[in-house]
């Protein structure tokens, strides 16, 4: 794989130009408090890209998507409160367009300095982003285009999308890869061409077909391959143990069945579960036995038995791939899998990756250390795909 990087966009002269960047600034914002921002690891993350280009005099134009606006302006979806964020973290103020590609935007470009960051607003207020459409998209990439002079990709979490910004932006202007980008497939190709044995795989999650893929080409790499969250509960009803209301995939059990008899044992399941009575921080809960879920109950994280065994198996790897929470961290009474598993996996002498997503919010949100990871992708859905081998189209992308 060939890419041209920002080192070489920054070698050729950015000084006056206008470098459009594509950023996944997709973070979470207070469900009862409008506006605020409740993790800014996203905007943090293409930081460097951003200070690089200022700093050696470009315009840079930097854009992104939010949540799932369905192809027109919705307050709630608005950018505004990231570009206060971003100019806060940058020292110096953010100019925010209040659209994509029309006045505003064509405004705030042709103004901006030397040195200067403009933000334009959530690229999905317009249906070219995301349509199927081949015309509509591409039409909509050419109003992006003529923005700028040279397109970086420092969006990692968005590049298994075939969408305007990530896809059909970088055919109409020099296009590189940044910083982000390439540390994230340099990490992935890691882990799946050539880790370090003992291997150690943690899955969480809510379903087993959204990982199905991944576990299918993972599974005869690993030493381990260690299930919890939602998912598992499919795999125990495999098993033969009754889950009550606990979640389940009842179309999958057959599948769980099959991968259970392949692994040979490499699959580890929680041999505990936390029982509670209803979806709720409020609820009645006790740790149970796998083969003792109450019928009227549903499992909202593993439990402590659980916790230590997956902790044992992860302290004697070499390199572990982590990718879903084990229980509803949200909750505190069904946090403790997640953090526990998240402690082990900071002890290990050797190399770790956070497949981004709720894994990495799960790190955030409870508190724990970075820097006890290797590396924390930005990218979920971006990093399972590229595991599961699928070509990522904003790659494919830069590479052309």
């Amino acid at each position: 794989m060939t890419l041209k990087t920002l080192d070489d966009l920054l070698g050729e002269g950015v000084s006056g130009r206008r470098v459009l960047v594509r950023a996944d600034l997709n973070v979470p914002f207070d469900k009862k408090e409008a506006g605020v921002i409740t993790d800014d690891g996203r905007i943090r993350a293409v930081l460097p890209t951003i200070v690089a280009l200022r700093d050696a005099g470009a315009r840079v134009i930097v854009f992104s998507h939010l949540g799932r606006p369905k192809g027109a302006p919705d307050p709630k979806f608005s950018l505004a409160p990231v570009a206060t964020r971003m100019g806060e973290l940058l020292g110096s103020p953010v100019v925010f367009a209040e659209d994509t590609v029309g006045e505003s935007a064509g405004a705030a470009a042709v103004a901006l300095r030397d040195g200067q960051v403009l933000l334009l607003e959530n690229l999905r207020f317009n249906e070219g982003e995301t349509s199927k459409d081949a015309g509509t998209r591409i039409s909509f990439a050419g109003q992006l285009a003529v923005l700028g002079d040279a397109y970086v990709d420092d969006a990692f979490g968005a590049v298994h999308r075939k969408h305007a910004s990530v896809y059909d932006v970088p055919a109409l202007l020099p296009h590189y890869a940044g910083g982000l980008v390439l540390r994230e497939l340099e990490v992935l190709k890691k882990v799946t061409e050539s880790p370090e044995q003992p291997y150690v795989v943690v899955l969480g999650g809510s379903k087993v077909s959204d990982k199905l893929a991944v576990i299918q080409a993972l599974l005869p790499k690993v030493d381990k391959l260690l299930v919890g969250g939602g998912m598992c509960f499919t795999f125990l009803k495999a098993q033969g143990h009754e889950v009550g209301k606990s979640l389940l995939e009842a179309e999958m059990i057959d599948t769980c069945r099959d991968l259970l008899a392949q692994a040979d044992g490499r699959i580890v399941l929680p041999t505990d579960v936390v029982a509670a009575t209803e979806f709720s921080a409020d609820a009645s809960y006790d740790v149970v036995d796998i083969s003792e879920i109450p019928a009227d109950r549903l499992g909202l994280d593993i439990g402590p038995a659980s916790v230590a065994a997956f902790a044992a198996a992860i302290g004697g790897a070499k390199t572990v791939f982590w990718n879903g929470p084990m229980g509803v961290f949200e909750l505190a009474p069904f946090a403790a899998g997640t953090r526990g598993v998240a402690e082990a996996i900071t002890k290990i002498d050797g190399f770790s990756v956070v497949g981004g997503g709720d894994s990495a919010a799960a790190v955030r949100t409870l508190g724990i250390d970075e820097s006890g990871f290797g590396h924390i992708s930005t990218g979920g859905g971006a990093s399972l795909e590229y595991l599961e081998g699928k070509t990522l189209p904003g790659v494919a992308a830069l590479e052309n």
